[in-house]
């Protein structure tokens, strides 16, 4: 069965960067388009970015549009989410999600920005 682990998430200051990792295994990883998502405390999980299955096509919400690059390394089955300029409204869980013939979701990271 396809599972997904992500890292890269702490504790940070505004201003600072982060790089978000999600590695995925049981899963022709090629084959899927892969995703962020996040979710505040007391909000729904909204769209942060997502990238083709060849690393085509990254696709942003504006609310992050300019801060956050997605690229994938399908030597690896890795997905990165990097981010800049952290804003303490990024503070949120972020997950990673694959879409392809199954559909998977990892358990989350935490990223905390304070101000």
């Amino acid at each position: 069965q396809g599972q997904l682990v992500e890292s890269g998430g702490g504790l940070v200051q505004a201003g600072d960067s982060l790089r978000l990792s999600c590695t995925a295994s049981g899963l022709t990883f090629s084959s899927y388009t892969m995703a962020w998502f996040r979710q505040a405390s007391g909000k729904e999980r909204a769209f942060v970015a997502r990238i083709t299955s060849t690393g085509g096509g990254p696709y942003y919400a504006d609310s992050v549009k300019g801060r956050i690059t997605m690229s994938r390394d399908n030597t690896k089955n890795a997905v990165y989410l990097q981010m800049n300029s952290l804003k303490p409204e990024d503070t949120a869980v972020y997950y990673c999600a694959a879409r392809g013939p199954y559909d998977y979701w990892g358990q989350g990271t935490q990223v905390t920005v304070s101000s």
